[in-house]
Parts: C-alpha cells; sequence; structure tokens
C-alpha cells in the first residue's frame, strides 16, 4: 500500500429535474457519500427492433431498428452504524427516499419531478450520467436493543436520462415524409408525440394523419403515420 494515496469515494449527486424538455439539469441540491465503494456495477442498456410478419421467408422477417433504451445502473449501497449506535442508517435512507419524489421547487412551478441523480466514482465514464433512480430497494440487517437499524443494503437502479433537445414542434415546422409507429397495449397519441416531438400536445397531428377521432382508441397491432418535421 502507498503512503498518502487517497482512494475515490463513490457518491450519489442529486440535482434539481430541467424546467423544461430539452434543458440541463438544475443546481445540485445534496450529494449522498458512500461509506463503503460498491463491489459490483451491473449496467444494462437495450435497443428496440420490430419485425413484420412475412409468410414467405424461410427463417424470419427482416428486422428494422426502433431506437436505443436507456442506460440502466443497478449496485448496492452498504450502511451501517454499529459504531455509533445512531439513526444515521435510517437518515441516508430517507435522503435516498427524497430522490424518489416531486422536488419542492418542481411542485412550486407546478411541474412535479423527481430529482435527477448521477453516480459519480472516481474517473468512471459509463457509469456516470444523468439519471433518475428508478427503484430503490433497502433491506435492514441489524437493530439495536431499541429497534433503531444499525446496517441496511440499498439497492439502486438509475435509467438514464436523455437531455437531447427534441425535433422542432410540429406546430411550428412544415410536414415532410412520415413514419410509421406499430401500436402496442397502453399506447396513446399523447405517449407517441412526446416520443417523437417532446410534446404531447402535437397528438392532434397524428390524429389527422391517420383520420383517428378517439386519440385513446387505438388497436394494438396497427400502425400509425407518424408525420415527420422540417428541421
Amino acid at each position: 500500500m502507498v503512503v498518502g494515496t487517497s482512494l475515490a469515494r463513490a457518491q450519489l449527486l442529486i440535482r434539481e429535474p430541467p424546467p423544461r424538455v430539452g434543458a440541463q439539469p438544475g443546481a445540485t441540491i445534496g450529494r449522498i457519500k458512500f461509506q463503503f465503494n460498491p463491489n459490483r456495477l451491473s449496467l444494462n442498456k437495450t435497443t428496440e427492433w420490430r419485425r413484420k410478419p412475412a409468410r414467405m421467408a424461410k427463417k424470419s422477417a427482416m428486422p428494422e431498428f426502433v431506437g436505443s433504451g436507456p442506460r440502466t445502473l443497478s449496485l448496492e449501497m452498504f450502511l451501517d452504524a454499529t459504531a455509533e449506535h445512531d439513526d444515521s442508517v435510517e437518515r441516508q435512507v430517507e435522503r435516498l427516499m427524497d430522490a424518489c419524489v416531486p422536488t419542492p421547487k418542481s411542485l412550486s412551478a407546478k411541474k412535479p419531478a423527481s430529482p435527477w441523480v448521477r453516480f459519480d466514482w472516481g474517473t468512471a465514464r459509463t457509469t456516470s450520467f444523468d439519471g433518475v433512480l428508478s427503484s430503490l430497494q433497502v433491506t435492514y440487517t441489524l437493530f439495536d436493543v431499541d429497534g433503531t437499524p444499525l446496517r441496511a443494503t440499498c439497492a439502486l437502479s438509475i435509467s438514464e436520462a436523455s437531455n437531447d433537445v427534441p425535433g422542432q414542434n410540429p406546430t411550428s415546422g412544415a410536414l415532410e415524409a412520415t413514419k410509421t409507429h406499430q401500436v402496442v397495449a397502453g399506447d396513446s397519441l399523447a405517449q407517441i408525440a412526446w416520443r417523437e416531438y417532446g410534446d404531447a400536445t402535437a397528438w392532434r397531428m397524428i390524429a389527422e394523419a391517420n383520420n383517428i377521432d378517439d386519440p385513446m382508441a387505438l388497436t394494438p397491432g396497427s400502425e400509425l403515420l407518424v408525420p415527420a418535421v422540417s428541421s
């Protein structure tokens, strides 16, 4: 061991959510420092492909690339207060819980959103990205005589949040060539408009292109024309 060498300590940065689509996250409102660096990180990323049934194909139809899914980082945070015998474990758990609910600033702006978080550890790049805490599971494993938790393992999942500027609002841009979207269960025109344009109110553009009167009455498996806009 080299004397004087400091070890990088992992931490979770908590920031205000972006005030609007395409904006950067706001100010840092907290830091949760790890007592012990994690011994394992699990990184997952998916891509979505779509295949149309081909009756004459000998094997399968050619897949069509639909889009890239977000990165998801899973890790565990170990908390221990056996030396102090205080409520520091619960205080840390409460701070993690706060990262799962809307911030006071977003509530006052009537745009409720939970904080954005970033796992920061030394020079790691693939595991350091802006995201949201998509799941939190806390397991208490040791208690004081009065029932105060002294040890806990917190399993976190951070889902990448993109801040790319969406395409031009279709209400102000000229239409170009369209593309198609295959409806899945639970789809609505507002959801599709949000994914395509970053503006849920632009669902009328899709409704007009497909002669749809009820934006909620979509048939799973059907294909919709999605108008594109000029850049």
